[in-house]
């Protein structure tokens, strides 16, 4: 009962947020387009720490699969060219050149 009266007494930007709320704020943020404005709102908005906190985490994250998608569609097709380029010079069996 002493913990109940000590998290009520705490300022609102404070206060924890429960296990459904962590789960309400991921099913939010998992929506593509919307989700992503969502944590860059809540990611500066200062009426709770940890929501602001919890939403950093999520908007750092979207930017770290940004950069992997990114490098990955780089290195592809990097890969895929220098394999297409040779396959027309050599005539690798199994390419479009040598149809």
């Amino acid at each position: 009962m002493e913990q109940k009266n000590v998290l009520n007494s705490l300022p609102d930007e404070y206060r924890p947020l429960s296990g459904w709320a962590y789960f309400g704020y991921s099913l939010l943020f998992s929506i593509p387009i919307a989700g992503f404005v969502c944590a860059c709102v809540f990611a500066f908005n200062n009426s709770n720490i940890n929501r602001r906190n919890y939403a950093r985490y999520i908007f750092v994250w979207y930017i770290v699969v940004i950069v992997l998608y990114v490098i990955i569609f780089i290195a592809f097709f990097i890969f895929a060219g220098r394999w297409i380029y040779q396959s027309e010079i050599y005539g690798i069996p199994g390419t479009l050149s040598n149809m």
